[in-house]
């Protein structure tokens, strides 16, 4: 439990030190969430933080009970009502703050900043690398529910990281990448060219035709 509590907290400090140092421009540039810039983006990681129970569960009514459209909604009010330096002013004050997703425990909460961080970090061409441990402690937790979510077909394939010892899948058609990159292929994202090799790349590469 101290180890996975020492990485999310690390996860923190490290990406409230990318955000700090990004230009204002670039707080409105796309992000890998389809539809958020990096400024929804990061009000959506530091939600956990701002808003009380009461609240989140008034969000929910009004979103009929669907949680993407409410964190959609949030994301995006919290963007219009918050400046960057408040952002990420916000992620560094709860660099130790004990939010977990539901049912997903302290693993589900390093998991949640790692991706977005990616998110931020893949989409802007910053080349940053998640630590080794941190992504360890992810890919060795992954699970069918979690992967079934994210609704990505992996039909005969085998990813296979190139800066790890891990693989993922049976089949005979091997996707590589690092494995921070294969990380967001999992969790459904399209990533920028040249990130990934093998005869299934284009598909999870985007601008590409399908």
């Amino acid at each position: 439990m101290t180890d996975i509590r020492v990485a999310v907290a690390g996860e923190r400090a490290d990406l409230a030190d990318v955000l700090a140092g990004l230009p204002e421009e670039d707080w409105d540039k796309p992000t890998l969430c389809e539809g958020w810039r990096v400024r929804e983006l990061v009000a959506h990681i530091t939600m956990p933080f701002r808003l009380s129970m009461p609240r989140f569960l008034a969000g929910m009514v009004r979103a009929g009970g669907k949680f993407n459209r409410y964190a959609d909604r949030q994301a995006r009010r919290d963007a219009r009502e918050l400046s960057a330096a408040e952002l990420v002013d916000c992620l560094r004050q709860n660099i130790n703050h004990p939010w977990k997703p539901p049912g997903g425990g302290y693993q589900g909460a390093l998991s949640h900043d790692v991706i977005h961080g990616l998110d931020v970090t893949v989409a802007l061409g910053i080349d940053r690398q998640v630590p080794a441990d941190r992504l360890r402690l992810i890919l060795d937790d992954l699970n069918p529910r979690q992967l079934k979510y994210f609704g990505v077909d992996l039909t005969n394939l085998q990813l296979r990281a190139t800066d790890l010892d891990w693989t993922h899948g049976t089949g005979t058609e091997v996707l590589s990448g690092s494995a921070q990159d294969l990380l967001l292929v999992l969790c459904g994202r399209a990533l920028p060219p040249h990130h990934l090799t093998g005869p299934a790349a284009d598909r999870f590469t985007a601008g590409v035709t399908r």
